[in-house]
């Protein structure tokens, strides 16, 4: 029977032809065929990212292409190519991301830029997408200060310990390194990309999927050393916050690494290198932030980085075998314990303790480490020393000098000062400023002071001298400015005695009084010089301005209106130097006395008087000068007013005289406190009243009108310590001198101060914000009460009195600001004769600019310690700002200033600084001309006062001065000091000084007159 299958047949059945199944067939392979093709192509997809991953080949050379096309060249110019970071720690630290506020400051600050880094285009897109640009970064840096030579004489490099060669680092400390953190970078791969660790980002990045997607994995980390890095130093924080943080620190590690070329192997000991020198590791007490395994050894251990390296690279030894393993043991600690630094390296001892028993273990056990060197620092434990180390604060009173106005001009601190990576051109000499240094220093040893000559008479004993104090500052004129080339003392504490005082200088001030004369006969000539004979007889000369009448007589006399010999003439004047007078100044009388008794019977020239430096003359001339600027004939004082007395339009005039007058005292004192806080503002205006109780009292009242009784008390116990007040006393004053008790005239009489100093004071308490324009408004009605008090006393004599007494206060007020455009330091002087003696105070600094004055013909030049400043050598943020010297002003004539100058020769010459006349020589053979003046200080608070009297008094301190100058380019000043009570005990005079400078003229002569410039580098155009 046959099978019915066979026989079955459908009505749509249709038998293949061959053409059918040929085509059948064709498909099946070609889908086998594409099949195959993807399986080879995955093969070899993955055969390549096996190779890649090998050996980075491909990878290397587009990178490397790339990073090329990432350059930046030092232009000899401003420019806006060039991106600053906004963070990161290691940019904030080196001052990169405040570069764009500091060179805005430096600029207003009156520098120019001469060079700076500009960004190629492909750079700036680069860096505009958030990439930190491929440079390489420096082991070390910080503030360095270089001489005029570019010699450094500061820096504040940081860290203060690191590897500054990758063959300096032991092989124990690299092998230690990359087993914890990236065993990666042993590969030995020509090409290997050290930035990704492929197994450890796979995983790292499907720990994030899976967190993303709320699964529970363990985090596992995907940072290599070279992305750490980029972390530490460039990302926000030193963080990772996202992923786009991760993916700028893969992307910048990567240009980084082979922008200088295909092969990685110097790049991956770099990155090594730069890991060991970067990693944090939490803060020290004592020391601050930590960075780096140098600086983690000696904060954390106290163990001497070079030290620690030498054991480690010089193998095992029995005799050091110890010491070895401990240093190792911490040099491991500091590895483990970067990952969670503040825990382990304050709290968790214990802890890491453990860790670094079983990572010896394991590095033994990989054999990456001598099994010796195991057993030493298995048997030792962590000894952590947190005790303060020394700071290294300079005592270079110059470098300190360069530091704090750098750091002024900054508005920076001076710890955040020293971490920028700037390098400063200082003025300075840097040996002469060691040499110096070191002399002042050594002349507290008795054998060396003897040999100097500073033991005798009227110097010192050989137990006096550890506590004398000695300060020296030296400056060149030299290319319109004068340049600091030492500044240094005797001390090692951060006080400057050359800047940071206020001292007593004594006869200095005749120096600063006689430029003041010679300024004033100087004018009068200028104002005179074109009248007649008969003008001269018709100009109207108040009696008692005798300056104005000898310049008129002068004129008159020898028709001669040559500047010069008139001021020579001037110095010939004679004035008496009896002792034998009282003086009403500083509202009340007043004697005063000459150095020896026997100068009291002469009447000397001003010549003379300065050569002699006695005492007499130079209060009568200050006197004259206190007449000539509160006189009629002097231009825009209040005696204009009073010679008109009788005048029917006097009110009218008053009222004129006041605004005008009046509105110029506001603008002075509104501009001396406007920026001021209230309590500094006050600070300085007391600091100007006399110790008085009733002048304090009264202005304090009017000031404070709501503070207590017992506020006034604690003013008055901080005012006068060594007067103690009882309580009715403080009730009394606190009465009489009531807000409602006086008007504002009264008020500024009974302190003797300008009425309108108290108004701008007040008013700026009530309307602190106020502007100019405001106080100006406010003050009219003011302003002609405050003059109008000089019409109302009933009394003539009372009248004249307080006439007295205003002018006086206005005329220091004039006095004041001839003696600030001379570069005098302070806000005030004291409205006292007794400031032709040094009773005002003064800096020698300040002594050494009126000395610059006199150097520069008349011209107030700029004094310059900083030449150039330069951020981030050899960086992308490069930039060179160098200083623009300012004009010089013009102080007073050049003839004042050749007067000035030969007056101060005959002191050397003939005076009071003889014994250094003919002491430099040149090496011609000629004697360099010097000239000075000296000035001895005893500064006393009176403990006990009689009938107006001084008869017991305390000492402050004790000083003796020689400003100077030296030949045509030099000048200076030397100061001895002695702080405090102590100073009781000491009589020297300036003799001192003179001394001390003739024993250091050894020093300085080789230098400053050897036919050679004193700064090489500068004189080349460095």
């Amino acid at each position: 029977m046959s099978d019915p299958n066979l026989d079955m047949k459908f009505d749509n059945y249709r038998p293949q032809s061959s053409q059918q199944k040929q085509k059948a067939n064709s498909s099946r392979r070609g889908k086998l065929l594409f099949i195959l093709l993807f399986i080879i192509l995955l093969v070899a997809v993955g055969v390549f990212v096996a190779f890649e991953v090998k050996t980075s080949h491909y990878q290397s050379k587009l990178v490397h292409h790339y990073g090329t096309q990432l350059t930046y060249q030092v232009v000899p110019f401003a420019t806006d190519k060039v991106i600053y970071p906004k963070y990161g720690p290691f940019d904030i630290r080196h001052g990169y991301t405040k570069l764009p506020q500091y060179i805005d400051k430096l600029v207003k600050n009156g520098f120019t830029i001469e060079q700076q880094a500009s960004f190629s285009p492909m750079l700036m897109d680069y860096t505009e997408y958030g990439f930190f640009p491929p440079y390489h970064e420096k082991a070390q840096s910080g503030l360095i200060i270089q001489d005029c030579r570019n010699q450094a004489v500061f820096d504040a490099l940081y860290p203060s310990r690191a590897y500054q060669d990758t063959d300096m680092i032991p092989s124990e400390v690299v092998n230690t390194l990359l087993f914890i953190e990236n065993r990666e970078l042993w590969n030995p791969e020509p090409n290997h990309n050290p930035v990704i660790d492929w197994p450890r980002f796979v995983v790292a990045g499907i720990t994030q999927i899976a967190e993303k997607a709320g699964l529970n994995m363990s985090n596992a980390g995907g940072s290599t050393l070279a992305t750490q890095i980029e972390k530490f130093r460039h990302s926000e924080f030193g963080l990772t916050s996202s992923i786009e943080d991760k993916l700028l620190q893969i992307g910048s590690a990567m240009i980084r690494v082979y922008q200088q070329g295909e092969n990685t192997l110097a790049a991956r000991q770099r990155i090594v290198q730069d890991y060991l020198n970067t990693v944090p590791l939490s803060s020290a007490p004592g020391f601050g932030e930590v960075h780096g395994i140098g600086d983690g050894l000696w904060a954390w251990f106290k163990t001497d980085f070079n030290r620690a390296n030498r054991l480690l690279l010089s193998g095992h030894d029995p005799a050091t075998a110890a010491e070895r393993g401990q240093v190792f043991r911490q040099i491991v600690a500091l590895m483990i314990a970067q990952r969670r630094p503040s825990y382990y390296l304050l709290k968790g001892h214990d802890d890491l303790e453990v860790l670094v028993d079983s990572h010896l273990r394991l590095l033994v056990s990989y054999a990456l480490i001598d099994p010796k060197l195991m057993n030493s620092a298995m048997q030792q434990q962590l000894q952590f020393d947190r005790r303060r180390g020394h700071p290294d604060n300079p005592n270079n009173k110059g470098v300190n000098a360069v530091r704090i106005r750098t750091a002024s001009m900054l508005s920076s601190s001076l710890f955040d000062l020293d971490r920028l990576d700037l390098t400063v051109n200082s003025t300075f000499h840097g040996d002469l400023q060691q040499q110096v240094g070191d002399y002042l220093r050594s002349l507290g040893q008795q054998e060396y002071a003897q040999k100097v000559g500073l033991l005798g008479e009227r110097l010192l004993t050989p137990e006096q001298l550890p506590n004398v104090l000695y300060s020296f500052t030296l400056f060149e004129k030299h290319q319109g400015a004068n340049r600091v080339r030492v500044q240094t003392d005797s001390t090692d504490q951060p006080f400057d005695i050359n800047e940071g005082s206020k001292l007593e200088l004594g006869s200095t001030a005749k120096l600063r009084v006689l430029a003041t004369y010679l300024e004033i006969i100087a004018e009068l000539q200028h104002r005179f010089e074109d009248k007649t004979v008969t003008d001269l007889y018709r100009i109207d000369v108040e009696p008692k301005d005798k300056i104005t009448r000898w310049v008129v007589d002068y004129l008159i006399e020898t028709r001669d209106r040559n500047l010069t010999r008139m001021l020579n003439a001037a110095l010939e004047r004679r004035y008496s130097a009896s002792a034998y007078e009282r003086f009403f100044t500083g509202g009340g009388l007043h004697v005063f006395s000459n150095f020896q008794k026997k100068e009291d019977s002469r009447n000397p020239t001003l010549y003379e008087a300065l050569q002699d430096s006695v005492n007499l003359p130079f209060v009568r001339l200050m006197q004259d000068i206190v007449n000539y600027s509160s006189s009629y004939n002097s231009e825009g004082s209040m005696a204009q007013l009073l010679r008109n007395d009788k005048d029917p339009r006097r009110e009218e005039y008053l009222k004129a005289f006041a605004k005008r007058e009046g509105s110029t005292f506001v603008r002075r004192f509104y501009r001396k406190y406007q920026s001021l806080s209230p309590e500094a503002r006050l600070a300085i205006f007391f600091n100007g009243v006399q110790a008085s109780e009733h002048r304090l009292s009264a202005t304090y009242r009017f000031l404070q009108p709501y503070k207590s009784d017992q506020d006034l008390k604690l003013f008055l116990a901080e005012k006068i310590p060594d007067k103690i007040f009882s309580d009715k006393q403080i009730s009394s004053l606190y009465n009489k001198y009531g807000s409602d008790k006086f008007n504002l005239a009264d008020q500024g009489y009974i302190a003797r101060v300008h009425p309108l100093e108290l108004w701008v004071l007040s008013y700026l308490n009530d309307y602190p914000d106020a502007n100019m324009t405001q106080v100006l408004e406010d003050s009219q009605a003011t302003l002609i009460e405050v003059y109008r008090w000089l019409f109302r006393t009933r009394h003539q004599n009372a009248r004249d009195s307080r006439i007295k007494v205003m002018l006086e206060v206005e005329a220091f007020l004039s006095i004041h600001q001839r003696w600030q455009r001379m570069g005098y330091p302070f806000d005030f002087i004291v409205p006292s004769l007794g400031s032709a003696l040094g009773s005002s105070g003064d800096r020698p600094a300040a002594l050494a600019e009126l000395m610059g004055i006199i150097q520069n013909d008349g011209m107030r030049a700029p004094t310059i310690r900083i030449e150039e400043l330069q951020f981030a050598t050899d960086t992308p943020y490069e930039v060179k700002l160098a200083n623009s010297t300012p004009q010089p002003i013009q102080v007073f004539k050049p003839e004042v200033a050749t007067a000035l100058k030969n007056a101060l020769a005959n002191v050397v010459e003939k005076g009071t600084g003889r014994r250094l006349n003919g002491s430099i020589m040149n090496v011609d053979g000629t004697f360099v001309r010097l000239g000075g003046k000296t000035g001895t200080g005893d500064n006393r608070i009176a403990t006990e006062i009689r009938n107006g009297r001084k008869v017991s008094s305390t000492a402050m301190n004790r000083t003796a001065t020689f400003v100077f100058y030296l030949g045509d380019n030099y000048f200076g000043t030397l100061t001895a000091f002695v702080p405090g009570a102590k100073a009781d005990d000491f009589s020297f005079t300036s003799a001192l000084p003179l001394q001390v400078l003739k024993g250091m003229l050894p020093i300085l002569t080789p230098q400053l007159f050897n036919q050679q410039p004193l700064c090489v580098a500068e004189s080349a155009g460095i």
